[in-house]
């Protein structure tokens, strides 16, 4: 596994090395100059990105590609939109031509240079030399560090690629680039838990949960932002339910105060935004959407309370939601819960849940919330899943809709 890493930082160098092809989009041979008597080589470095090819464009204004990773030194370009034209060289790591369609269709990680003269616009923009696909593949998370480790660490945040929420537990490989936002090399100790990361991993990565996985390249801002926080209580959830301008919000109280299942009405007063803090409509309000809505102190004495919400913050969401009937199985261990997804004969789409301590249940008669063969529930859970039958992912909220030991409400 190492291997692999060592191969993939130092790509470049075997590639110069062998590759008389590639080292000319690389690197200007060394001239010649008299100083004084004394002969000095002068070495043109071309600058470069390294990751996957995110964009392609091809009209009549000419041919282009968005490349989306890294800059292969601290200075050069995450990202680039380049030109490709008919002098740029496209070739694997033995020189060999490679056809630019089928580095799109797969999904290669190259290494693009290109010449000195980009523009200022985001993402920059130039044109292609040479791209030099990888004999190894990768991903990236960008994110905050959760969880600081031995040897590695716990990040939680979005796929570069495909822009899905994940959470991931990194370890560093032997000779890990750590990097801070100035391009200065630190230490793996100086990462703190709060950090801003963008780290690069894989190929391999385990099936547990959470996946694990090697990086040996990690862009950390070391100046660890301080959260401001509502100071009204309120609820971090999943809305289940939209009815006469009133929503059901399940979920985690904040820090400051809440509850975790509340109905909220929402008018004209109510503020709506998105996590940038654009504003939006109540049509944005749907079931099945995660929100963090704050509301004041005065709630209704009723099951659930109810409130007027004064401000709501739309979030994206991952969750995937399922309901079923929970059925006693052998293929549950403690602290999991087998659910017959569709309540029917079928186990192909069934799922075993995880309920860990983040695992919101909430009856919807009140009173005991311990999950029963029997029940009829309505569950969020990850979108990461084992591959076994059924597979096994993590719930996030599971709601107990039926319960026949317990008489509903009037």
């Amino acid at each position: 596994m190492n291997k692999m890493y060592k191969v993939l930082a130092t790509a470049s160098i075997l590639t110069l090395a062998a590759m008389p092809l590639a080292a000319s989009a690389q690197d200007v041979p060394p001239a010649t100059t008299n100083h004084g008597g004394t002969i000095l080589n002068q070495v043109k470095v071309v600058p470069g990105t390294m990751g996957q090819i995110t964009n392609f464009v091809n009209d009549k204004t000419g041919k282009f590609i968005t490349v989306t990773g890294r800059g292969l030194a601290p200075t050069d370009q995450s990202e680039m939109i380049l030109s490709i034209t008919k002098d740029t060289k496209i070739i694997d790591s033995k020189g060999k031509r490679v056809a630019l369609q089928t580095i799109i269709d797969e999904k290669k990680v190259v290494k693009a240079f290109y010449g000195p003269n980009i523009t200022k616009s985001i993402p920059a923009r130039g044109t292609a030399l040479t791209l030099i696909v990888q004999d190894q593949s990768f991903t990236a998370i960008d994110g905050k560090v959760s969880e600081v480790k031995e040897n590695g660490i716990v990040v939680t945040g979005k796929d570069i690629y495909n822009s899905y929420e994940d959470t991931i537990v990194l370890h560093f490989a032997n000779k890990a680039v750590i990097l801070d936002q100035n391009g200065k090399a630190i230490n793996a100790s100086d990462i703190q838990v709060g950090m801003s990361v963008k780290a690069f991993y894989g190929p391999a990565v385990t099936m547990s949960l959470p996946p694990q996985s090697t990086t040996n390249y990690v862009v950390v801002n070391t100046e660890v932002e301080e959260s401001v926080q509502e100071e009204a209580p309120g609820t971090d959830g999943i809305i289940t339910n939209v009815e006469n301008n009133r929503i059901t919000l399940v979920g985690s109280p904040m820090e400051q105060g809440g509850v975790d299942y509340v109905i909220l009405s929402v008018d004209e007063t109510t503020q709506i935004v998105n996590e940038e803090g654009t504003s939006l409509t109540a049509d944005a309000l749907k079931a099945d959407i995660a929100i963090e809505a704050f509301y004041g102190p005065a709630m209704a004495l009723s099951f659930p309370g109810q409130t007027h919400a004064n401000k709501i913050v739309v979030k994206e969401s991952d969750s995937i939601k399922v309901e079923g009937t929970i059925m006693a199985s052998e293929n549950q261990s403690k602290d999991q819960v087998y659910v017959n997804v569709g309540s029917d004969k079928s186990i192909n789409n069934d799922v075993i849940l995880n309920i860990t301590e983040d695992t919101k249940v909430i009856s919807l008669f009140g009173g005991d919330n311990e999950l029963k063969a029997g029940m009829k529930v309505v569950a969020y859970h990850s979108p990461i899943m084992t591959r076994s039958l059924p597979g096994i992912t993590n719930a996030k909220i599971v709601l107990i809709t039926q319960d026949d030991s317990v008489v509903a409400p009037k």
